[in-house]
């Protein structure tokens, strides 16, 4: 799985997979606990603890256009690009 950027021991991966993957998404995965995220935040499997699922959140609100772009790219199964880590 492409990993898109790592913020606070979060790691943020991303891939697509037309029968698995339906809905524009990426995975969070901090410690033991492992979530799929719509691009607009929603969780759609999985948990993540609250404070790191406020960051993965965040993050996502300020990186959409790039999220929905590497969305399109996997897609088209192409290298997606990184994206800048919270500060």
């Amino acid at each position: 799985m492409p990993r898109v950027a790592e913020f606070y021991g979060i790691v943020i991966y991303m891939y697509w997979n037309e029968r698995d993957h339906p809905v524009p998404h990426f995975h969070a995965v901090h410690a033991e606990f492992r979530a799929s995220i719509s691009i607009d935040g929603v969780v759609l499997a999985g948990i993540l603890e609250s404070r790191s699922l406020a960051l993965v959140t965040e993050w996502a609100r300020l990186h959409r256009e790039e999220l929905l772009a590497n969305w399109e790219l996997a897609r088209d199964s192409r290298p997606i690009l990184p994206i800048a880590p919270l500060p």
